[in-house]
């Protein structure tokens, strides 16, 4: 965003917390719902985390095409109402309220779109063209491949491990029905079914804000189509993978284990991937969150095979460079800057530079010091402020971890800051902490607050939505209804008296 936001707020929600009938929220009737929620509550924006289409470990930041629709987020209703289902398979689909079952949507779920897709007519006009398109050509041939060998890609036999040309145009023609173009309809009813959603939250005065990882994973369809953009050894195996020294969030560091940038050979061609990434991503959104923005100034590689992040060495990204040839190319595109973690002078120079807004997280704020960067006070109006991320504990779970003098001494800092804010708002329980959270948050001179629907409610922490460096449990938050109007009341008058 070269230009400050205006003034605003936005709530936190990603499509698969979303509530319905069918495991997993879609782009159906409830996404809809949610937006009417987010218009009452008179917010701009709508955040969510990344669309792509999922793989081991259930992560939106690791999924099979950096640019792929979720098939899970297909609405099945929609696909009855176009003949490609009827209501008693419909039934079928329908699974009980709670968590995401990830297992049973995997084992349920592209069964009944396999079937709406041997009802669909491949050769329609629309669809033709879609395929012409070729935007998710390696999509779905890795993912043909994939249904065939059910291996990582590196242990495909090497015709197709290496995507000699004979043997993949020989492949194609193999299983062009049967495959190929199944997970291009897939492909194809999201995008389709994503673009209508997107138009109406857009005509309710609503911009949505998309995250984009900054890594992809290794076993993906951007890997495999285009090698020499990684840094890979012969073998194709990484080199060096991503993650982060030990920080807040962990004692020995994350081990994300993606494969690395060859930012050396992507400057050759002035960063063709990335334009066209970043150009696939403002389609689908209005503004654009880029994940660990970090990594474009100085990224941390491990050596491959490492069991913890504790040894590894930081190398220079790109920098500015990569925006120059962006803006060069596509104009100026609205970024936020995901700027957590371990920070110096040269991210936030970056930052600076391309006039992004950085994030601060409350939570993050209350270490009893007067320096501390996330406090309301030392926050620029440039910025966007949350209660918490997605990576975070909700804000009744993180204040419930505290025992009773630690939540006083809260108490009274928080009465502090907020004081500063010219806000006096009583409050006395964690619940009633919690919603101060909130309004501390709105108070503050960041341009743009974001609220996740969590702490709208406020739910504890067994509404959290991912646990850093946990391999399992995490994803699974959904909502049991839309929140109601008088929590939209409550988040509505917030927004009003804080001028957002």
């Amino acid at each position: 965003m070269k230009n400050n936001i205006e003034r605003s707020a936005g709530i936190l929600c990603h499509i698969s917390s979303l509530p319905g009938k069918y495991g997993i929220g879609t782009l159906g009737k409830e996404a809809y719902d949610f937006a009417d929620f987010l218009k009452k509550c008179h917010v701009k924006y709508w955040q969510i985390l990344p669309l792509v289409q999922t793989g081991f470990g259930d992560s939106p930041y690791q999924s099979v095409c950096c640019n792929s629709g979720n098939p899970y987020f297909i609405d099945l209703e929609a696909l009855r109402d176009e003949g490609l289902l009827d209501s008693e398979e419909l039934a079928s689909c329908e699974m009980p309220a709670g968590v995401v079952d990830y297992e049973k949507l995997y084992k349920s779920r592209y069964e009944i779109l396999r079937l709406a897709y041997a009802r669909f007519n491949i050769k329609s006009k629309d669809f033709v063209d879609f395929i012409d398109s070729g935007e998710f050509e390696d999509y779905a041939l890795f993912m043909s491949l994939k249904s065939m060998f059910n291996e990582r890609f590196d242990n495909f036999p090497d015709a197709y491990k290496y995507k000699e040309h004979l043997a993949i145009y020989e492949f194609r023609n193999s299983v062009y029905k049967s495959e190929y173009c199944f997970w291009l309809f897939l492909q194809y009813q999201f995008k389709k079914q994503w673009t209508r959603l997107k138009n109406y939250v857009n005509s309710l005065g609503i911009k949505i804000i998309g995250d984009i990882p900054l890594y992809v994973a290794y076993d993906s369809s951007d890997v495999w189509g285009h090698p020499e953009l990684f840094k890979l050894d012969e073998n194709l195996h990484p080199t060096d993978v991503a993650g982060v020294p030990p920080d807040y969030f962990s004692k020995t560091g994350q081990l994300w284990g993606n494969p690395l940038y060859n930012w050396e050979v992507m400057a050759d061609d002035g960063y063709k991937w990335w334009i066209n990434r970043i150009k696939k991503a403002s389609e689908l959104y209005d503004v654009l969150r880029i994940d660990h923005f970090r990594g474009l100034d100085r990224y941390y590689a491990i050596p491959y095979g490492s069991e913890t992040a504790e040894a590894g060495e930081w190398l220079n990204g790109p920098g500015e460079k990569l925006f120059e040839c962006i803006e060069a190319e596509l104009g100026e595109i609205p970024i936020i800057a995901e700027d957590l973690g371990v920070i110096d002078s040269g991210v936030i120079k970056l930052r600076k530079k391309a006039g992004f807004p950085g994030m601060k997280i409350l939570q993050f704020a209350f270490d009893g010091k007067k320096s501390n960067p996330y406090l309301p006070a030392n926050i620029e109006n440039n910025s966007v402020i949350y209660t918490g991320t997605h990576d975070n504990s909700t804000a009744l779970g993180f204040l419930e971890q505290m025992s009773e003098v630690e939540f006083l001494n809260f108490k009274k800092y928080l009465r502090t800051v907020l004081k500063g804010e010219d806000v006096h708002s009583p409050f006395v329980t964690r619940e009633e902490t919690a919603r101060a959270l909130c309004i501390c948050a709105l108070a503050s001179p960041a341009n743009l607050a974001i609220i996740p629907v969590q702490d709208i409610l406020p739910l504890n922490n067994e509404a959290r939505m991912n646990t850093p460096s946990v391999g399992q449990g995490n994803w699974k938050f959904r909502l049991s209804e839309i929140p109601s109007r008088f929590h939209a009341a409550v988040m509505r008058k917030m927004v009003i008296h804080f001028n957002r």
